[in-house]
């Protein structure tokens, strides 16, 4: 269960010191935009030996590097791999060969440090306008992509427009994303909400990219996480609502009936489906510490 993933500078040992305790399901330690070019060799041996001694528990690891157009990312792949993050974070991925680029590297190190292939997945960061029109091909480019990100700064950057909180002009990507996302089977995560300060504006932004289809958001400040988390979890009528659904077709298939009804309204495929995801859910949020 993935809802809230935060960042957190990876030059920062204080911070990267309780990034566990923080309440977010993932932790993404940046080694991109957050660190300086004159900190990123120190930022990168932190946190490796994050990852190596602190033994960070009850979150998923996210390690976002450099892109490939630097002489960076590969040193930030050397460095992490054979600590064995839950995912790497490629930035401003364009196209399918940029993905495949960097799961070819992977595999090498994975084979050189006696590492089962596949072992760690990708989350691509789609921040480009080539990036939002490739977006499909890319969460298809190989099996270790398991969930796709959208990064709004930097689109509207390249879009030659203003970041707005309104955040309509983005409203085609993060459906194109969405899209593209289920098509392919995967997870996708929206872009954090940059106002650390404005708590209604964050939870009306997260409600609305969960409307769309987004599994989870991003989040900057950890201020945010809980809001993010409370969104994006099911409600205690969800919950009752999905056991009713559940507790109906036991009902019907006892009595031998493939017509099923749950208050005067029809339980098609759909519904069932949308029912096992809100329990599973539950259950995954009952058992974690979040």
């Amino acid at each position: 269960m993935r809802r809230t993933m935060l960042f957190l500078p990876g030059n920062s040992p204080a911070i990267l010191l309780n990034a566990d305790t923080l309440g977010s399901d993932s932790i993404i330690l940046d080694l991109e935009d957050a660190v300086s070019p004159t900190e990123k060799d120190s930022a990168r041996i932190l946190v490796r030996n994050a990852l190596k001694y602190l033994g960070y528990k009850n979150c998923e690891i996210i390690v976002r590097i450099n892109p490939l157009d630097t002489d960076y990312w590969k040193k930030d792949l050397d460095e992490i791999i054979p600590l064995k993050p839950d995912m790497i974070m490629p930035t401003k991925v364009s196209d399918a060969d940029y993905v495949l680029t960097i799961d070819k590297y992977i595999s090498e190190l994975e084979e050189k440090y006696g590492m089962e292939q596949g072992t760690v997945k990708l989350i691509p960061l789609i921040e480009t306008t080539l990036g939002i029109e490739n977006a499909f091909n890319i969460a298809k480019s190989c099996p270790r992509v398991t969930a796709m990100f959208l990064g709004g700064e930097d689109l509207t950057a390249d879009l030659h427009c203003k970041r707005t909180k309104e955040s309509n002009e983005i409203f085609y990507s993060r459906c194109r994303m969405v899209c593209a996302a289920r098509a392919a089977g995967i997870e996708v995560y929206d872009t954090p909400f940059t106002d650390v300060d404005d708590d209604e504006g964050l939870v009306k932004d997260a409600q609305f990219a969960k409307s769309l289809g987004f599994s989870g958001k991003a989040s900057i400040s950890p201020r945010h996480v809980h809001a993010i988390n409370e969104v994006f979890s099911p409600t205690e009528a969800e919950i009752e609502h999905a056991h009713a659904v559940m507790e109906a077709i036991e009902t019907a298939k006892a009595q031998g009936r493939g017509v099923i009804s749950l208050n005067g309204k029809m339980i098609d495929a759909p519904i069932v489906s949308r029912a096992k995801q809100v329990l599973e859910m539950a259950a995954a949020i009952n058992g974690g510490a979040n």
